[in-house]
């Protein structure tokens, strides 16, 4: 049964449209008209916080200083936990051609600072009179590459918390995660923040729950592991559901019917209209 609101993720901004985590897709999505901006965010060197799925450069996207060339074979040695933000900014993320989205409009970009991703939606918003959106922020920590591709967790925590406590948006804020840790330390310092806990292949969602130890405002598992008994199940809890990343229409068609409470997709624009579309069939 399709739900009223559905909450439509702009995944990583707009990826099928534009560059991945920059501020242009940020901008595309929200012309799309999503009510979430989804991103990832990890650490600088500098301690900034900085909007990007790896904590690399990897090679799909980026772009060296001076045009050099980045590729699978050394990407992992341009670690952004070992370089400042200025040396950050010097790298590009929007000319190189993605492989997986050949739509993808090509322009100058770089990773941005999540406080430059709040202060420039929030100029845009306001002198476009958009409606506001929220901002589901993964931290992209895994606690095996503490010190060496992030900080700890609750450094990695309070460097985030600090950013988001500047705007004082509190309400409009989501915070995944895969790790458990992560989601718990978040918790203890701020209980009042959405949490959403991400899935990737689990399909025993109440032991997934039990060793989260509490009840997030959202469960977010890869697309594929929902099912009408999940959504009964999310429903019984008192959880949105909002799976990831779903891109094809005939998924889009179905996951909405199941009755699930928002969509993470690269093509925001897409499931808008096919939720419309269903709205007005129904």
């Amino acid at each position: 049964m399709l739900v009223d609101n559905l909450d439509i993720q702009g995944h990583r901004g707009c990826r099928g449209l534009m560059p991945e985590n920059t501020i242009p897709g940020f901008i595309r999505a929200l012309e799309s008209g999503v009510t979430t901006l989804e991103m990832d965010v990890g650490i600088a060197g500098d301690h900034s916080v900085v909007v990007s799925h790896d904590p690399y450069f990897h090679s799909n996207i980026s772009t060296g200083p001076d045009q050099s060339e980045i590729t699978q074979e050394n990407m992992l040695s341009y670690n952004i936990f070992k370089m400042d933000y200025p040396t950050i900014a010097s790298y590009d993320v929007g000319l190189k051609q993605h492989p997986k989205f050949p739509l993808q409009r090509k322009i100058p970009a770089i990773k941005p600072k999540l406080s430059m991703v709040f202060d420039t939606v929030e100029a845009y918003i306001k002198a476009n009179d958009l409606p506001k959106v929220q901002y589901s922020i993964e931290l992209k920590r895994s606690p095996k590459y503490d010190n060496q591709f992030h900080p700890d967790g609750e450094t990695f925590v309070n460097d985030v918390l600090k950013v988001i406590d500047h705007v004082d948006m509190n309400e409009r804020i989501i915070l995944q995660c895969f790790d458990i840790e992560t989601l718990q330390i978040i918790r203890k310092k701020r209980p009042n923040i959405k949490l959403a806990y991400l899935i990737e292949s689990s399909t025993d969602y109440a032991d997934n729950i039990n060793q989260l130890g509490f009840v997030p405002a959202i469960y977010s598992p890869a697309y594929k592991l929902v099912d009408s008994e999940l959504v009964s199940y999310c429903n019984d809890k008192g959880m949105k559901l909002i799976p990831w990343t779903i891109n094809e229409v005939i998924d889009l068609e179905k996951i909405m019917r199941l009755g699930v409470h928002g969509i993470i997709s690269d093509y925001p624009d897409r499931a808008i209209e096919i939720y419309q579309g269903l709205q007005l069939s129904q």
